[in-house]
């Protein structure tokens, strides 16, 4: 086998996933198979249609971000640089869960990936003074089903280790999970999509973000 498959909180072989690769090393460096498809699919993992690449500096923060449905994403994120803490939250109403976090560190030591199904929302903190994060989606990036949830949801309560990340300014505005009132986040319209967008971010303090930032910055 070219991996190990362990679940990552109460979800079980279903859930969120710490895929942790054989690691093949010796003085002239080392071998690893990022990705096989026949050992992922027998896990449920993929299959995946796009691959992305971000470049971000020690202490931005990059989401809380998902897609809706019809273009839900699954996502199979690795470091290629750096280090980061990685986060998923359960944004499923329908789920016993719904809300609940989980987070694991991706570095380019270990090489680790973290699976996170469709309907989590997805997230990173850089801990390194540069991170290389690669991921894979089994769909392709649909910007009017993209929705996100803020990072510091006080309902959430994800545990990031600071206060005063580096943030976009779309980022900085997001939504908290009481903005969705009783509606499904994962599956619902975006509470703000009708909000202009200039009002929905200076009423949000906006800290760290950095100027001419379009919040294209997807985990």
């Amino acid at each position: 086998m070219s991996a190990t498959f362990e679940p990552l909180g109460p979800w079980g072989e279903d859930g969120v996933l710490v895929v942790t690769p054989d690691l093949h090393g010796d003085a002239r460096g080392f071998f690893l198979e990022r990705y096989k498809a026949s050992t992922y699919a027998a896990h449920g993992v993929g299959p995946f249609v796009q691959d992305n690449h971000s470049r971000s500096a020690g202490g931005v923060l990059r989401g809380l971000h998902w897609q809706a449905p019809p273009a839900a994403q699954g996502k199979l994120v690795g470091v290629l640089a750096g280090r980061i803490l990685d986060v998923a939250v359960d944004v499923r109403r329908t789920s016993p869960h719904f809300g609940r976090w989980v987070s694991a560190v991706l570095d380019d030591h270990a090489h680790r990936h973290l699976w996170i199904p469709e309907g989590f929302a997805h997230g990173f903190l850089v801990l390194s003074d540069v991170a290389d994060v690669h991921y894979k989606t089994t769909a392709e990036y649909a910007p009017a089903l993209e929705r996100s949830l803020r990072w510091d949801d006080p309902d959430v309560g994800v545990a990031w280790g600071t206060d005063a990340p580096t943030l976009s300014v779309k980022d900085a505005a997001a939504p908290h999970l009481r903005d969705y009132g009783d509606a499904d986040p994962f599956t619902s319209a975006d509470p703000f999509a009708r909000t202009d967008p200039s009002s929905a971010a200076s009423s949000t303090p906006t800290p760290h973000a950095p100027p001419n930032d379009d919040g294209r910055d997807r985990p």
